[in-house]
């Protein structure tokens, strides 16, 4: 075989149990030694009830090792069936003694001075320029509907601000963007209302 074809053909090895043991032996002892530092990366896993019980087992086993990551796991799930089994019940879909290894952070929903201050935040990062009616406006609607829909609002109403020859935008633009977009709430009222019209 020639010289470049034996750059070109990649080389698909696996790592087997042995090599791994091994690799962890040489970096645990330059730990020991001084030699070398470990510095534990951060896995984030949103959606953690997704997870069956065979994904929090080996998450488990992963934990104990002293090479983990700092794992943070993000629920909005109360009591729920995890996945995998038919009749486990635990608090967030997470099995008891993997729940029983972790810090709970507790979250509370936004309230309309926080929506305020985050839209602000907004609209300096992408250097948008509100009006204070517009501000409280928007700011309302993150609380009656999300701070979600509240945010997607900027771009639709920055650029109807846009073609109407202003740099700012104003109540009217958000009002506008409000009747040509409708939150989640407002779609799922006009399903329940007229779902016969649907396909299902």
């Amino acid at each position: 075989m020639s010289m470049m074809g034996q750059l070109m053909k990649p080389k698909k090895t696996e790592i087997t149990d042995k090599l791994r043991t091994e690799i962890n032996k040489v970096v645990e002892k330059y730990i020991d030694q001084g030699v070398a530092e470990l510095v534990p990366g951060v896995l984030f896993i949103d959606e953690v009830h997704m997870l069956d019980i065979e994904c929090f087992t080996f998450l488990n086993r992963a934990l104990e090792s002293k090479i983990s990551p700092i794992v943070i796991l993000a629920s909005n799930r109360g009591v729920c069936t995890i996945r995998g089994t038919e009749d486990i019940m635990s608090a967030h879909g997470i099995p008891t003694d993997l729940l029983g290894r972790l810090l709970i952070v507790p979250t509370y929903p936004y309230d309309l001075d926080d929506i305020r201050v985050i839209i602000r935040i907004r609209t300096k990062t992408e250097s948008l320029d509100l009006d204070e009616a517009a501000v409280e406006k928007l700011a309302h609607r993150g609380v009656d509907t999300s701070l979600r829909y509240a945010l997607q609002l900027l771009t639709p109403a920055s650029i109807l601000a846009k073609v109407a020859g202003r740099t700012k935008i104003q109540v009217a633009d958000v009002q506008e963007c409000e009747s040509l977009f409708i939150d989640t709430k407002k779609s799922a009222a006009m399903v329940s209302e007229s779902g016969r019209n649907f396909i299902s």
